[in-house]
């Protein structure tokens, strides 16, 4: 499912105009993602939980000539799914 996709369901299930619907997931997506920005956890029980998880620096091998790199230390985004959302599954 694409974001066109997920746009009309929701308009669908929710009884909403496309455009209503296309903005409420807009707002979604910005909130959660300020709140992993600000390092807050963002928790939607029944759903799953959005977090942000520290990787370290690590090294590497390139796979085309086998040559060690350096992978530098990142943050990263990690999803966990509720109960109710893996017992659907």
């Amino acid at each position: 499912m694409n974001k066109t996709q997920l746009i009309d369901a929701i308009a669908e299930k929710a009884g909403l105009s496309k455009v209503d619907a296309k903005k409420a997931l807009e707002a979604f997506i910005a909130t959660v993602s300020e709140s992993l920005k600000n390092n807050d956890k963002v928790a939607l029980v029944g759903f799953g939980s959005f977090s942000v998880s520290k990787r370290s620096a690590r090294s590497g091998r390139n796979p085309q000539t086998g040559q060690k790199i350096q992978i530098p230390a990142k943050k990263t985004v990690k999803f966990k799914a509720g109960t109710e959302l893996a017992g659907n599954i």
